[in-house]
C-alpha cells in the first residue's frame, strides 16, 4: 500500500512527500504538458494549489479536467485524476489557509517568503484532485497521517 502511503499526506509530510508531477492537457496546443507541483490535503480531500499568478496548468485543467498524477518518491504510479475547480470563496479561503501554514512547517522547508492569504484568494489557483479509483481514496482515508 504504499500509493496509500504517499496520498496520506499530514503535518509531518515534508517538502518531498508534496511533490508530485501532473501530466494536463494543453488548453491550447492540445498536447500533453507535464510539470513537478506540490499537492495537499486539506480535510480528506487533495489540492494543487500555487503562488498568486495565472497557470498554465490551470487553465489546462479548466480546458480539460481530466489529468494523470504521477507519484514519485516513496513509490511511482501514475493515477487518473479528474480536476474539480474551487471557486467558492469560504472553501478557498480555508484551504489556502492550510495550505499557507503547510510552508511554516520544518518538514516542509519553513524558508518561504511571507505568504498573505488575501493575496492567495485574490489570485491564487485552487483545484481539487478526484481521483478516479474510489477504493484507492477510502483506503487513504483509513490509512491517514497523524
Amino acid at each position: 500500500m504504499a500509493v496509500v502511503r504517499a496520498l496520506a499526506l499530514g503535518p509531518k509530510s515534508t517538502a518531498q512527500d508534496h511533490t508530485i508531477d501532473i501530466t494536463t492537457i494543453g488548453a491550447r496546443t492540445g498536447l500533453p504538458r507535464r510539470i513537478e507541483i506540490w499537492f495537499h490535503r486539506v480535510d480528506g480531500k487533495w489540492y494543487l494549489s500555487g503562488m498568486p499568478m495565472p497557470r498554465s496548468w490551470n487553465a489546462n485543467l479548466r480546458a480539460n479536467p481530466r489529468f494523470t498524477v504521477h507519484l514519485k518518491h516513496g513509490v511511482h504510479a501514475d493515477l487518473p485524476a479528474t480536476a474539480h475547480p474551487v471557486d467558492d470563496y469560504q472553501t478557498r479561503k480555508h484551504v489556502l489557509a492550510e495550505i499557507l501554514k503547510t510552508q511554516d512547517r520544518p518538514a516542509t522547508g519553513g524558508r518561504a517568503p511571507r505568504q498573505y492569504l488575501s493575496d492567495w484568494l485574490a489570485r491564487s489557483p485552487l483545484v481539487e484532485i478526484v481521483f478516479d479509483d474510489q477504493e484507492l481514496t477510502a483506503a487513504t482515508a483509513r490509512y491517514d497521517r497523524p
